[in-house]
Formats: C-alpha cells, sequence, structure tokens
C-alpha cells in the first residue's frame, strides 16, 4: 500500500494534487464482492505466486528477460490500487515537470486551488477506474520509483465470477498480461526513459504561454477536422481533445499512442500465445472476456467512453494484430527488434499496417 503522505510528494507547481486525488478516489471507490475469507485468501496467495510462474512462460515465449530476478507481484484492494495509481502518476508528471526548463515551467503554473480541483476530478475517474482494472504494471511505481506490478483481487475475483469461467485458469492469464508489460520494462532498458521523456514533452506542450490563446484560434480549424472524420467515418477518427492539440503536441501524442498501442497489443498477445498447456481453457476465457469489455449498462458505457475506455479496447486489438502479422512475417526474434531503440518503435501509421513497419525495419 501506498499512503497519502507519500502520494503527495509533489512538485512545488503540481497539475494535480495527487495526495487529494488518491484520498478521494479511495474514498469514493467501492467495495469489492463479499467472498468468503477461505476463498478470498486462496485467490490473494495464488495471484502472489502465479506471477512468478507467469513471468517464467513469458520469457519462455518472448525471449525477453534472460537472466533477470523473477519476483512476485503485490495483490491489493481497490482503494489500494487507487493510491499506488496516484502515487505512480506523480512520480512521472513530477519527473515531466522537472525536465521542463524555468521558462517552460513558468506560464503553465497553476494555483493551489486549480490543482485541488483537478486532484478531486482525477479522484473520480480513478476511483471509476479502481473497480474495473484487474492489474497494472506501473513502471514508476513501489517506495523507490523502480517499478511495481499490482494485481487487484476483487476485480479479478468479479471478473472471473461474471464470466463462470476457471479461477486458476483466469488468475494465470491476467498474471501474463501484466508479467508481459512488466517485461517490456525491465528487459528494455531505454524504454522506461523514452516513456518518462515523452510524457515530458506533452506536458511541456501544455504549459506553454500561448497555450489557451492557440487553442482558441485552432477552433474552427478543429470543428472542420472534426466534421471531416466523422463525415468519413474511419477506424482512425480522432477525438475532439486530440484536434485541439498543437502539431508539435500532436507529434508526441502520436508517439505516445503508438507506443501505448504496442504494448497493450504485444500483451494481449502473448496472454494467448502461451496456449492451453498453461491455462487450459484460454480459448473460453478469452472469447467470454471479449464479449464483457463490449458489455456494461448505458451509463457504464457513457463513461467508459467519456474516459476513453473505449478507445483502450480498440488499442488491443489493433496492437495485437501488428504483433500477430509481425511474428507471421518473420518470427519472434525479428518482432523483438521493435525493442531495439525509439527509432525501431512502430509509427501510429505503421500500427494499422504493419508491412509497412516490416519494410522499412527488416527491408
Amino acid at each position: 500500500m501506498v499512503s497519502q503522505q507519500q502520494v503527495g510528494t509533489a512538485p512545488a507547481n503540481p497539475l494535480v494534487d495527487w495526495s487529494l486525488a488518491a484520498g478521494t478516489g479511495a474514498f469514493l471507490v467501492r467495495g469489492g464482492p463479499t467472498v468468503p475469507r477461505e476463498e478470498a485468501q486462496r485467490a490473494v496467495t495464488e495471484l502472489r505466486e502465479l506471477t512468478v510462474d507467469a513471468e517464467r512462460h513469458v520469457r519462455e515465449l518472448t525471449g525477453l528477460g534472460t537472466g533477470l530476478p523473477l519476483l512476485p507481484g503485490d495483490v491489493v484492494d481497490r482503494p489500494g490500487w487507487v493510491r499506488a495509481a496516484a502515487a505512480g502518476l506523480d512520480a512521472l508528471t513530477s519527473h515531466a515537470l522537472d525536465d521542463l526548463d524555468e521558462e517552460e515551467r513558468e506560464p503553465g503554473r497553476l494555483t493551489p486551488i486549480v490543482a485541488g480541483g483537478a486532484g478531486v476530478q482525477t479522484g473520480v475517474v480513478l476511483a471509476f477506474l479502481g473497480a474495473r482494472v484487474l492489474g497494472q504494471y506501473d513502471p514508476f511505481g513501489g517506495e523507490d520509483r523502480s517499478g511495481r506490478l499490482l494485481l487487484v483481487a476483487p476485480n479479478i475475483v468479479t471478473a472471473q465470477r461474471a464470466m463462470d469461467v476457471s479461477g486458476r485458469d483466469f488468475r494465470m492469464w491476467v498474471c501474463l498480461h501484466e508479467c508481459t508489460h512488466r517485461l517490456q520494462f525491465t528487459a528494455v532498458d531505454w524504454l522506461r526513459d523514452y516513456f518518462a521523456d515523452e510524457v515530458g514533452r506533452l506536458v511541456g506542450g501544455l504549459t506553454e504561454a500561448d497555450g489557451i490563446g492557440a487553442v482558441i484560434g485552432r477552433l474552427p480549424e478543429t470543428l472542420r477536422e472534426a466534421k471531416k472524420s466523422k463525415t468519413e467515418g474511419s477506424a482512425g477518427s480522432m477525438g475532439f481533445a486530440e484536434l485541439l492539440q498543437s502539431p508539435r503536441q500532436r507529434e508526441v501524442f502520436d508517439r505516445l499512442l503508438a507506443l501505448s498501442t504496442l504494448l497493450e497489443g504485444h500483451a494481449d498477445y502473448v496472454m494467448d500465445a502461451v496456449g492451453p498447456d498453461v491455462v487450459p481453457s484460454v480459448a473460453t476465457i478469452r472469447r467470454r472476456f471479449t464479449a464483457r469489455r463490449k458489455g456494461g449498462g448505458l451509463l457504464d458505457r457513457f463513461l467508459r467512453g467519456l474516459l476513453g475506455v473505449d478507445a483502450k479496447v480498440r488499442q488491443y486489438a489493433l496492437g495485437a494484430a501488428f504483433t500477430k502479422h509481425v511474428i507471421g512475417e518473420v518470427g519472434m526474434a525479428g518482432f523483438n527488434t521493435v525493442w531495439t531503440s525509439p527509432n525501431t518503435l512502430p509509427t501510429r501509421q505503421e500500427i494499422r499496417d504493419p508491412q509497412a513497419w516490416v519494410r522499412r525495419v527488416h527491408r
């Protein structure tokens, strides 16, 4: 668990009051399902132990992480995840702000009132997500900010019961996904700093002196692009917030979106590709889990759309399709070329056209 005092170690001019975000989210998040004590203890113990076994299987499949220590994950409840997520976001944004020079930092200074308001709003979002997230590898989490793998036990139990699938199989399946994320950041030594630097550039764009004026000035063009995107109805239609970005922000956003899609899709591919020898009911779990991702009541679907959760679901499919295509073309070793340097990461366009990445990188 991460205390609110740890969360509150924010820079002098925070974008968000992370202590308030953590407290708000932990207070608002709903409690988990009522589970007999013995079942709850079994789930927690099994999740902690399965992460070690799961990562071993991921290493065998991907070839990543040979020689790294095999570590268990941390099993948390919903408030624990909220506090940990706030702490990780605090560390990431603090790193981004620290990298800005004084000229970039000064125009974007936020008053404590504004940062507090952002903290409350962020806490509400974390509470919503805290009842749904199954697990997470936070590369900036933990007391020493060196990374932390989290598994949200009540959410895993809730999902497993709703889908009526094997408890052990489903827990292993989730662990395979999160251990893949951990390996991405621990086996690829430049990835963590690259991600933080890109977030820093995005935050730097948000704190530009002409930020609000430039946004207003771009509104007519933005509305035209939004209308065109809606008319074309393409899968690549941009969200309104994305359209409001400056060209420089758009470039950074595109790189971050491509990276996120790669990481999520790669993990989704791996958790299935490990196969029925490890997760006997993997085909049933995938089918029911995919159907569950699309479900929910009207309010739930509205909130997911508002928070971009549905867009993230599309990311999984795009990234998994990219991964599957490239491995089919050049094998796992050829796919792993993607981790060589930032220059070998796929662009946003190449995610949708994986053969273009194969041509560029493997010629």
